[in-house]
């Protein structure tokens, strides 16, 4: 237990400097992973529910250090209208888990969501560009899918059906099916249920020395487990095994994730973990030992089954320590790799053009509010990204507010679907002020004269949040009371910048700089 809460809360995380690592190795909210390895490198996937741009794309050469590259899904709406800034009612829907291969000289992303089905994209570049997704199946209530590439070329597709099923009343059934060629479509009639169990979903598909492996997760009385079935066709028979042992209050049930082989011929299992705490689904890396044919994740115990392990030795002898990104001076005429609007962005309402080295955030009323308390779920164009869970994180935003207009309210916010806080300056009567809202209760502070205010959020490992102001960019003086961050339905916590204008679609704000560090 102490090894385990020494990981997790006191921050020790990631790369160690001296050969070896403790996980995870991402603290922060990675969800649905997985993961592959095309030469040297090493490439993985989360899910992003309703932020847009969709499916993250990390790199990584060590398993340990990653950094974002990219992401799959440009524009949302080609997926749903629910996901549009207008709409705003999808949370907890959006991108859910999907899978990454590289086959046919092409990296290829399928995925899928709970109302609109499958879709997939491509690219010849993991960073981009990626094609306008395609729907491969319109359906519902289905998830966690996977392409395959057999040796003869044929492409096969398995996912998990959790809807009940009319026909027996069973939940989660994992289909098999045949893909065309382009693997834009399937063959319906190809159709076939390889296996059924309590919760069975996290399908991947794999073939090593000839063998065909189903990896799957399902929920035991111990949590949720990783499993996995095996078998000379894809139709069976199986053979099935427990991999992995879970202690759900200590290790959060890893269990999605990817099967990696290292060029020096060791394995690897890259996994998220997590049910409900403020940081996410983390992300940790894993050993795999091969027993019996079976490739058994974490340190495996006497009856040939792994359990969670927190530290061990760097896969990959790297360099220099590389990490996820977080700051943006707004030099570009796109906004940071580590940026993610909540929901499909209003295009006409921010730009990096119209004042180069600013992003300009023009205000427009939330749609469909109805109080204090969820208006910033339905504030469009607000931009975010992930919470770390370090012993320090320091997020300071510097704006322009020469230009609000009367009803505006804009600055910082850490957010998810179950509680807030918002913390910036707020303009009527032409008089701006300080103001603070932790979850509806609103603190007014003092009248804001200048051009320019420079705000910022402090936390800690416990998602302790604290926030100051300065009006010089020297001096910082505290400000309202603590705000502990949360678990949300579509996962965790999110820092980010606000604007909205609850009288008119008036007045703009112009961000100069985002600073977020976090202890390394």
């Amino acid at each position: 237990m102490s090894l385990c809460l020494h990981a997790q809360m006191t921050g020790k995380w990631g790369d160690q400097g001296n050969g070896t690592y403790v996980n995870p190795v991402l603290p922060a909210d990675y969800s649905d992973l997985d993961a592959i390895r095309v030469g040297n490198d090493y490439y993985a996937i989360s899910s992003t529910m309703q932020y847009s741009p969709g499916m993250v794309v990390i790199h990584s050469r060590d398993l340990v250090n990653w950094e974002i590259i990219g992401h799959v899904v440009d524009d949302l709406t080609r997926i749903s209208p629910q996901l549009n800034w207008d709409r705003m009612d999808c949370y907890g829907k959006g991108i859910w888990a999907g899978s990454i291969r590289y086959y046919k000289n092409k990296f290829w992303v399928y995925f899928g969501t709970p109302d609109d089905g499958f879709f997939v994209s491509t690219a010849t570049n993991p960073a981009g560009p990626w094609e306008p997704v395609h729907q491969l199946w319109k359906v519902s209530g289905w998830d966690d899918c996977c392409s395959f590439c057999d040796d003869d070329g044929q492409l096969y597709f398995v996912a998990t059906n959790f809807a009940l099923d009319p026909a027996n009343g069973k939940k989660y059934n994992i289909h098999l099916f045949k893909m065309a060629p382009d693997g834009k479509s399937l063959i319906m009639e190809s159709d076939s249920i390889i296996h059924q169990s309590s919760g069975s979903e996290a399908n991947k598909l794999y073939k090593f020395n000839g063998i065909y492996y189903h990896y799957f997760s399902e929920v035991k009385p111990e949590g949720r487990v990783i499993m996995m079935e095996r078998s000379k066709s894809l139709y069976g028979p199986w053979e099935i095994k427990q991999l992995n042992h879970v202690d759900g209050g200590v290790d959060r049930e890893p269990n999605q994730g990817g099967l990696l082989q290292t060029p020096s011929g060791k394995w690897y299992f890259f996994t998220h973990h997590g049910s409900g705490d403020w940081e996410g689904r983390a992300a940790s890396l894993l050993p795999v030992h091969w027993i019996d044919g079976w490739p058994i994740i974490g340190k495996p115990g006497a009856d040939t089954i792994g359990r969670m392990v927190w530290t061990g030795t760097k896969p990959i002898s790297s360099g220099r320590k590389i990490f996820i990104q977080s700051n943006d001076e707004f030099g570009a005429l796109k906004p940071g790799v580590q940026w993610e609007w909540n929901y499909q962005p209003r295009a006409d309402k921010w730009s990096l053009a119209a004042r180069r080295g600013f992003l300009r955030l023009y205000a427009f009323a939330p749609g469909n509010w109805d109080s204090k308390r969820n208006i910033i779920l339905r504030a469009g164009n607000t931009i975010t990204q992930r919470s770390m869970r370090t012993p320090s994180n320091v997020a300071t935003v510097r704006i322009d507010i020469s230009n609000m207009a009367d009803g505006q309210f804009a600055g910082l916010t850490h957010f998810s679907t179950t509680s807030f806080s918002l913390f910036g300056v707020k303009q009527d009567n032409e008089k701006r002020a300080l103001v603070y809202d932790n979850n509806g209760k609103e603190t007014l502070g003092i009248r804001i004269h200048g051009q320019y205010i420079w705000l910022r959020s402090t936390w800690n490992a416990n998602g302790i949040s604290s926030y100051a102001f300065s009006t010089d960019g020297k001096s910082y003086q505290s400000f309202g009371d603590t705000y502990q961050l949360t678990w949300g339905a579509y996962r965790g916590d999110r820092i980010g910048i606000f604007n909205f204008n609850t009288k008119a679609d008036k007045g703009y704000v112009d961000v100069d700089w985002f600073r977020y560090n976090y202890k390394k």
